[in-house]
């Protein structure tokens, strides 16, 4: 693959990871809560990042980074991290990964429209077809809901809310890390900015709530959501956001929202195969759809 695309397959990949981290967060939501995954997830993702800026980067701490990129990359950290993935969690436990991931996929609407007035960042004509069509496919995809289990109708209102409260959060996320990544700084070390200011925000607030020990209380007495919790911590907010990060770097923050929309797309042979849901036609054409889309970005 030509060095052209490199942003964009890190981007599609990034997607990949989500829809595992996605997965598990649920599952381990289901057990402990929302708001104890959040807060748990980004001190995994803490260690996992130190680790790995010390193997790749030679230090614990991005000591070179400038106080400017501490700002925008800290900022991100709290609007994409520690509100819209609050947001995002709970949407996950009222109406489930799939239609979380729907309202999810006007994120990249969001910081494009962002990006456009205050970066002044533009897209082709052919770039707005490709994300229209990815979105098509993604709606599509994400529509396609098991019928035997109609939700709660309170619940559905406020979990279609908390998703556009999630998508709101990641996409201003975005371009506020945009703002962090100029130039060619790490990957590993923005993410650990936005990981670690998040961390400290979040339990800060916990502190200040006294639920520190009720958190911990959860995760132990509940192993295997921890486990879960830790896996998704890795798949998601260390590997899939230092992709992200770097997809940004290497293609346009419209394109690279987009393709990291694509969860949904993945999350199908998740539900086949391990959830036992069916997966019908209206699943598979806008699985197509959606293909198309990515394949449009792909040949600009």
């Amino acid at each position: 693959m030509e060095m052209l695309y490199l942003g964009e397959l890190a981007a599609v990949i990034t997607s990949i990871t989500f829809a595992v981290n996605s997965t598990l967060f649920t599952v381990a939501g289901r057990v402990v809560g929302s708001t104890v995954v959040n807060r748990v997830r980004l001190v995994a993702a803490c260690l996992f990042l130190t680790c790995a800026h010390w193997i790749f980067l030679g230090s614990l701490w991005p000591v070179g980074a400038e106080w400017d990129r501490w700002f925008w990359l800290g900022l991100s950290g709290i609007v994409g991290l520690v509100l819209g993935d609050a947001f995002l969690f709970q949407a996950f436990l009222w109406v489930g990964p799939r239609l979380s991931m729907l309202m999810m996929s006007l994120a990249p609407i969001i910081a494009a429209a962002v990006a456009w007035i205050f970066l002044g960042e533009t897209l082709s004509l052919w770039q707005i077809s490709g994300i229209l069509i990815t979105l098509i496919g993604i709606a599509w995809v994400v529509m396609e809901k098991n019928k035997n289990q109609p939700p709660d109708k309170e619940k559905y209102l406020k979990g279609i809310l908390f998703g556009l409260g999630g998508a709101a959060g990641q996409g201003l996320g975005v371009v506020l890390a945009k703002l962090g990544l100029d130039g060619s700084f790490s990957p590993i070390s923005a993410n650990f900015i936005r990981m670690f200011t998040a961390m400290i925000v979040i339990w800060a607030a916990t502190l200040l709530q006294k639920e520190f020990k009720n958190t911990i209380n959860k995760v132990v007495t509940n192993p295997k959501a921890l486990w879960g919790i830790i896996g998704g911590a890795f798949s998601g907010p260390f590997l899939g956001v230092s992709l992200s990060l770097f997809a940004l770097q290497h293609t346009s923050i419209g394109v690279a929202s987009t393709l990291m929309a694509l969860p949904p797309i993945f999350l199908l042979p998740v539900e086949k195969f391990i959830f036992k849901e069916k997966v019908g036609w209206g699943a598979v054409i806008g699985t197509v759809i959606a293909m198309v889309g990515v394949g449009v970005l792909f040949l600009l």
